[in-house]
């Protein structure tokens, strides 16, 4: 492959073209993306199953293979993503404010693109695409380096995009795949000040710290999510145990799956016979001793409430109040999603606005944080940062401003 810096030459060549793509530039390569990912399925299906096999070879977690794994249908889903960011207004050269000072100086705050963000991400080969897509609405150029153990995916989806914008006006040089797991890339990427104006790491915690600690350029700092489901004493029991299910089961390895399970003194009796009938077979239960009084479980240690499994194990907790789930959501939790489960208005208001997350749901599942579910079309991850840019990222988080003043000659006194 290129050096990085012949790379960061290319791109940030790429992104003053974008600076001034039309909108309907845009969306009329994202369309041709599409239409290449789509003629490129068996091809990107093949790359993904060698990127599967080695996985299992490397005895992966099967909620980590989950992750990494691309089907048809999941292809078609990443082209839905395309088709929305498609419909998504343009968030670039947009004002919000324009106003007048008595000089009579007219201001205008206008969005802008960043210029040339980085993403560094494991495992999923889904968020090639998404990163590109609403990179380039957001008329930014972007560089991705995604892991080594979706290599073969990784290289067949960028093959397909730079595929797709050859037909376009947009400069294949818009997106650049560094095409090497040599971890020592990762390090000089981070101190790319000269070409990269933002970098965004998605993945486990081990990542994001690494990225935070020693990268130049600024970061997004997206986040693991180690999720809570809190079942409140006025909780509607049967709709708590569907959303728990949901929760934890539907797919364990991702950051918005419920990790530990809070359940209320008053209810605990017959709610937690309920989750063990229910999950037992599939689902490795580790509770306090309190709980073990009314389930089979493991004991679980302070390490278990600290942690993002990613896989089928849950960790349980009886508490005495929704304060005391509070205070456990706020110690243990990563800012990620929260979830509490009531039929009081009270409390549900209590929960969201005490809880210290980027999303807190009143009975719903924590899965829903995700920036396709959100409407965006997609996302470059969720930040637990507070930040302008907190929750699932999209295309309004990916723009800066810049200022106009228009004058007739004053000069400042």
């Amino acid at each position: 492959m290129e050096g990085l810096k012949e790379i960061g030459k290319i791109l940030k060549e790429s992104s003053k073209q974008l600076n001034i793509a039309s909108s309907e530039e845009k969306n009329v390569a994202l369309l041709d993306v599409s239409k290449a990912i789509r003629n490129n399925m068996d091809k990107i299906l093949l790359a993904n199953s060698k990127d599967i096999k080695l996985a299992r070879e490397n005895n992966m977690k099967e909620g980590l293979v989950d992750r990494l794994m691309l089907d048809e249908s999941r292809v078609e889903s990443i082209i839905d993503g395309i088709q929305t960011v498609i419909k998504l207004d343009d968030p670039i050269w947009k004002s919000d404010k324009v106003w007048t000072l008595k000089n009579g100086l007219t201001i205008s705050k206008m969005s802008v693109p960043l210029g040339v963000i980085g993403i560094i991400y494991e495992s999923r080969p889904n968020v090639t695409v998404d990163a590109f897509a609403l990179a380039l609405k957001s008329g930014n150029a972007i560089l991705l380096r995604g892991s080594s153990t979706a290599i073969n995916s990784n290289r067949a989806l960028v093959a397909a995009i730079k595929e797709g914008l050859t037909n376009s006006s947009i400069p294949t040089g818009a997106v650049e795949f560094i095409d090497d797991t040599n971890r020592a890339l990762v390090d000089e990427m981070l101190k790319s000040n000269e070409f990269l104006d933002l970098i965004i790491p998605r993945g486990g915690g081990d990542l994001i710290k690494y990225v935070v600690k020693n990268a130049t350029v600024p970061t997004l700092e997206t986040g693991e999510g180690n999720c809570h489901l809190f079942i409140d004493k006025t909780a509607n029991l049967e709709d708590g145990l569907k959303i728990l299910i949901n929760a934890k089961t539907q797919r364990v390895g991702v950051c918005n799956a419920c990790e530990t399970l809070l359940v209320h003194k008053d209810v605990a009796e017959e709610f937690l016979p309920m989750v063990e009938k229910a999950i037992k077979d599939r689902v490795e239960l580790r509770a306090d001793a309190e709980s073990k009084a009314y389930i089979e479980a493991k004991l679980a240690t302070e390490e278990d409430y600290e942690t993002e499994f990613l896989d089928y194990i849950l960790a349980i907790k009886i508490v005495d109040s929704i304060d005391e789930a509070i205070d456990h959501v706020n110690k243990y939790g990563t800012k990620h999603s929260e979830a509490i489960i009531t039929e009081n208005l009270k409390n549900a208001t209590k929960f969201q606005r005490e809880v210290d997350a980027s999303t807190v749901y009143v009975n719903a599942s924590t899965r829903f944080t995700d920036g396709s579910e959100f409407g965006f079309g997609a996302e470059m991850g969720i930040s637990t940062q507070k930040t302008h840019a907190r929750g699932p990222v999209g295309l309004e988080q990916l723009v800066t401003h810049k200022y106009l003043v228009m004058g007739n000659g004053q000069t400042r006194k």
